[in-house]
């Protein structure tokens, strides 16, 4: 059985499942072990890390009269926390997912050649000039405003070479639809839009063999890591006319609400609006990606995970609103409908979060894959629902981001 403790319960002989939070605060460290050196819970003890799971049919339990929270009770709290949010009325997609990922494909290409040059000028000791990446910034949010799910869940699909790159490029595009879930004025949204695509400029300064190490960072790798908020702000100084917005969203991007994040520890009030949706955006893009040393999470499991550190991480407000402009299944996840079926979802109805349309290619009945086709969930005459997420990893089809995109195996490469 799976249990949810406090670090401060952790004894020698447990099986330590999985930290609770994200997995890019702690690379360096390993899960899925019983531990047996006294070093390893100091070591998590003086993390920020508060809460993990363990596994007690691999190792120890919890002492008797020690409260510890189950598995289910955490899904069936999430699930409501997410089943909760309820989707603001709002038109229908003006342009389908499958009208605009051409386009949108298009404008990552450019997107991500853009960035490569920034970083290459600020590892040059060039000044970080934002106005030329304007006219970006405004092809990016055209795409999302035409699409919300197209730009952002073809950002996802970077290979782990591209990652850095493209990483901010999804940033941006996520910015821009959490501006407009928040009802931010039109300046408002374009200069989020920038803090997003700059927000990890920092990152050109680092070292090159600890940016692109292919395996888990070491403590000191780490910390060298987290000064990339504070180099990217510096550099960002160096520009001209750069808005407040975008230094803010640079500098504090991992700063979270219960003060346990960095560089300066703020919390709650002390965090501004801007940062604390960096701070959510920047999180989600990096769980769902494929890392070297970590697949990246189904796009609906990585918002349960969220979902589930959001208290101590993340502003409420700012992450339902997130829910809302991504859907409680994103573009691209897998899912289980309640006919016996598989399907990965491909557009959002604008009628409920939970009701979006899924392209089915799966029968578990028979354990065969059927023709594909797109059906709206929102038609309540089909008496059709999701019933579960599902782990791509578990079924691993080859083609799943194919479904969806109905692009290329490489779409980065295609072009």
């Amino acid at each position: 059985m799976l249990k949810r403790i406090s670090v401060d319960q952790l004894t020698l002989g447990m099986h330590l499942k999985e930290f609770c939070g994200s997995w890019m605060e702690h690379p360096f460290w390993r899960s899925g072990f019983v531990i047996t050196d006294p070093k390893d819970i100091k070591t998590i003890c003086a993390s920020s890390i508060k809460e993990v799971w363990i596994d007690t049919s691999k190792g120890a339990d919890v002492a008797a009269g020690v409260q510890a929270v189950t598995e289910a009770e955490v899904d069936a709290s999430v699930e409501a926390q997410l089943q909760g949010v309820v989707a603001q009325p709002r038109q229908l997609t003006p342009v389908s997912t499958a009208e605009e990922i051409q386009r949108a494909a298009k404008i990552c290409y450019r997107s991500k050649q853009a960035v490569i040059s920034m970083f290459e000028e600020a590892r040059m000791g060039k000044a970080v000039e934002t106005g030329g990446a304007k006219k970006l910034v405004e092809e990016i949010t055209d795409s999302v405003t035409r699409n919300p799910g197209a730009l952002i869940s073809l950002a996802r699909l970077k290979s782990v070479d591209d990652y850095t790159y493209m990483h901010s490029v999804a940033v941006c595009a996520m910015m821009v639809a959490l501006s407009r879930q928040l009802g931010l004025s039109e300046e408002e949204t374009r200069q989020a839009g920038m803090a997003g695509l700059m927000h990890d400029v920092g990152k050109a300064l680092m070292p090159t063999e600890v940016l692109n190490k292919p395996s888990k960072l070491t403590d000191a790798e780490f910390a060298i890591m987290k000064g990339h908020p504070s180099e990217g702000h510096r550099l960002l100084l160096t520009g001209t006319n750069v808005d407040a917005m975008v230094l803010d969203v640079c500098l504090h991007h991992h700063e979270k609400v219960d003060g346990s994040g960095y560089p300066e520890g703020l919390k709650n009030e002390e965090i501004s609006l801007y940062a604390k949706m960096g701070a959510v955006c920047d999180v989600y893009d990096a769980i769902t990606s494929n890392r070297p040393y970590k697949l990246g999470w189904d796009p609906a499991e990585s918002l349960r995970k969220m979902a589930e550190w959001a208290n101590g991480h993340f502003d409420s407000k700012v992450f339902q609103a997130f829910v809302k402009s991504l859907g409680i299944y994103p573009v691209g996840s897998l899912v289980q409908l309640s006919s016996g079926r598989l399907g990965v979802v491909v557009e959002q109805t604008g009628k409920s979060l939970t009701m979006p349309m899924v392209k089915v290619f799966f029968n578990l009945k028979n354990n065969m894959r059927i023709t594909p086709k797109v059906i709206d969930l929102s038609n309540l005459e089909l008496n059709e629902k999701i019933i579960s997420r599902e782990d791509p990893a578990k079924w691993r089809f080859p083609d799943l981001n194919q479904l969806w995109t109905g692009l290329p195996k490489d779409p980065w490469h295609a072009l």
